[in-house]
């Protein structure tokens, strides 16, 4: 636990940030409600339920819905329309997230006692070596607004059905079967990776070589200021 602590502090002091308004700060004009201009997109807001690692609805979060810099929210609206043709779309798990819910991610990661969660996101891992291994950081680039964490679904009749594709793993699990280039996971998996990549580069976001799930707006607004307005 003290081990963890200390790589928590550490990353605080790199890469100079501008941290935004107070606790009680309001949305800025720069940031929408993704699902308004992407019609079809799915929001599925893990953690604004209590279905996430953490086991309980996150700090910050207190309505499922998924904000996003204009740009960003633009840029995904393109790729909902794109995959319409294919009789897919996008359904999402995480946008905007306020830094408070980074904290609270932090305070579980220190809690090794706290194991309720293991069997469905961390099988394999070992909870003190979450922050060694990335899958916990003290900062984390969707509190600047042009992150999101996605996959793809199918669609008929204009209804989403909740048939996601296969990725081979579950959103946030945390293993090294999520990077995109892990080849252990099936070939259908591979390839249904692999759209969702192609689709997300097409319109201008940069993936993650850890997570599948995890693309970020290359020219995004705010590079180095993190938001902590809440969900609502």
């Amino acid at each position: 636990m003290i081990r963890a602590a200390i790589i928590a502090a550490i990353m605080l002091t790199l890469a100079p940030a501008t941290f935004a308004q107070p606790r009680n700060e309001q949305r800025p004009d720069s940031f929408v409600d993704a699902a308004s201009i992407a019609p079809g997109l799915v929001v599925e807001a893990r953690y604004a339920t209590a279905h996430n690692f953490v086991g309980v609805p996150i700090d910050g979060y207190e309505k499922p819905l998924c904000y996003l810099t204009k740009p960003a929210a633009a840029a995904l609206a393109q790729v909902v329309q794109d995959l319409e043709a294919r009789g897919l779309t996008l359904k999402v798990y995480d946008c905007y997230r306020p830094e408070r819910a980074v904290a609270h991610f932090v305070r579980w990661a220190r809690n090794l006692g706290d194991v309720t969660t293991k069997a469905e996101f961390y099988p394999h891992v070992d909870k003190s070596t979450l922050f060694r291994d990335g899958y916990i950081a003290a900062r984390s680039g969707h509190s600047r607004g042009s992150t999101v964490d996605l996959t793809v679904a199918s669609r008929a009749g204009g209804k989403e059905l909740d048939m996601e594709l296969d990725m081979g793993t579950p959103f946030d699990f945390f293993s090294p079967r999520s990077w995109p280039s892990d080849r252990t996971v099936s070939s259908e998996a591979q390839s249904n990776r692999a759209l969702l990549t192609q689709s997300m580069r097409k319109r201008g976001f940069r993936p993650y070589d850890k997570e599948w799930w995890h693309f970020t707006l290359r020219h995004e607004p705010y590079p180095e200021t993190y938001f902590d307005f809440p969900v609502r």
